[in-house]
């Protein structure tokens, strides 16, 4: 399904000159957004993937499923509430930091369709402290059929 931007391979198995991986490159740990999207199981699920990351920014793909589809015959509307959070939790899980959501708003603006596909961008508008404020377009095509806005929240480490 998705895949992080990090590779998250950790298998031991040899290789064909009969040294392990670990042997040729350390294993890079996983953390912040990649860590976060490789345990993101509902994400997954719904075939959203991560095209592209960094701090404070994303970008999301996503396919419309028979399964997201409402009694109208277009995408329901919490499906796209998801896609744009997604896109907002990678741009806001810096490497180090656990950061989730205090709150998001979503403004609907076109309807879309089975087969749509729909890419998310989202990006930092401010980060003071532990807060932050990120904005989500969702688009499919050069429609942008949703805008979100999201607050996070960055934990402090766990004691």
């Amino acid at each position: 399904m998705g895949e992080p931007a990090h590779d998250t391979t950790t298998a031991e198995s040899e290789t064909p000159n009969g040294t392990s991986p670990t042997e040729t490159a350390p294993i890079e740990e996983l953390t912040g957004a990649a860590a976060m999207f490789a345990n993101d199981r509902a994400s997954q699920h719904l075939g959203i993937t991560v095209d592209d990351h960094g701090p404070g920014w994303a970008q999301c793909s996503m396919t419309v499923t028979e399964i997201m589809t409402n009694g109208h015959d277009i995408t329901h509307g919490g499906y796209i509430f998801l896609f744009a959070d997604t896109t907002f939790a990678m741009a806001c899980n810096y490497p180090g930091s656990i950061t989730v959501a205090s709150g998001g708003d979503i403004d609907f603006l076109k309807p879309t369709y089975l087969g749509d596909e729909l890419v998310a961008r989202g990006h930092e508008i401010v980060k003071q402290g532990r807060s932050g404020i990120y904005d989500v377009t969702v688009t499919r095509g050069d429609d942008i059929i949703a805008t979100y806005r999201g607050r996070s929240r960055t934990l402090p480490a766990r004691k």
